[in-house]
């Protein structure tokens, strides 16, 4: 039998993204390359904003990550564009295949919400929270979690969201919380992850996005530098390590399988 090199045998791993302007949209691609570690091969992205999904093979991947954006599962239905609309018929399709697959998949931000409201999970305005660092607490369960259970019990992450999750379905597996959102990361399954905060993002990226969004309702515009200020004197320098965690587990699990063969 012919051994070939394992970094032929490993997989791609596609990124989901959804954010219409191109600096935010670019630095969103650069900052999962940069804090999972990945080359451009390794990562491919499809911008959802700009056209269909389409049918996705899970077999063409290692697994699937979904970044955040602008658009909101609560807003009114008769305010969502096509685009926007589009896009959750999209992802509610894959999530389809995903989560009955048990498919390695970890969504941020917008992500839990596309998890959430396609898992039955309540999905409001009630524990929205304000652009920069919160500090995070893993549940008892999320300290045994195989991604998550790398953190410390408490840590500090960006968060910037306008809807969140208030109440879970039974099914799923609460992992994190913080005081302010009840639902910072969950399960479904073993394999299928979404985080409320952005395990991708710095300090240089959130700078960016704010910049971006200025007028975008977050925040008040003339709150911009002050928001920027408070996030340099933030570590958030352990979420990246469930980024990392979910290509190792996820990339090495298909290198195994491909070694085996």
């Amino acid at each position: 039998m012919r051994h070939v090199n394992k970094v032929e045998q490993v997989k791609p791993f596609l990124l989901l993204a959804i954010r219409a302007e191109d600096a935010a949209a670019d630095n969103e691609y650069e900052s999962f390359l940069t804090l999972a570690g990945l080359e451009e091969s390794q990562l491919r992205r499809v911008r959802l904003e700009r056209r269909a999904l389409g049918d996705v093979d899970l077999g063409d991947w290692s697994g699937i990550l979904l970044g955040g954006g602008p658009f909101n599962y609560s807003d009114p239905e008769e305010l969502k564009t096509r685009v926007q609309r589009r896009v959750e018929v999209d992802l509610s399709g894959l999530l389809d295949k995903v989560v009955s697959a048990d498919f390695p998949f970890l969504g941020a931000c917008y992500g839990i919400g596309a998890l959430g409201r396609h898992q039955g999970a309540v999905l409001d305005r009630r524990f929205a929270e304000p652009v920069g660092a919160v500090e995070i607490t893993l549940t008892p369960t999320g300290q045994r979690d195989p991604l998550l259970g790398q953190l410390p019990a408490t840590f500090e992450a960006f968060t910037g969201h306008k809807e969140a999750i208030s109440r879970l379905p039974g099914h799923a597996v609460l992992l994190a919380s913080s005081a302010g959102c009840p639902a910072q990361a969950f399960r479904v399954g073993a394999n299928v992850y979404a985080t409320q905060f952005h395990p991708e993002l710095d300090v240089a990226g959130l700078c960016t996005r704010i910049e971006v969004y200025k007028h975008a309702g977050y925040f008040e515009p003339d709150q911009a530098d002050e928001i920027k200020a408070q996030a340099t004197r933030s570590d958030v320098s352990w979420p990246p390590a469930i980024l990392r965690g979910f290509i190792d587990r996820y990339g090495q699990r298909r290198r195994e399988r491909a070694q085996a063969g």
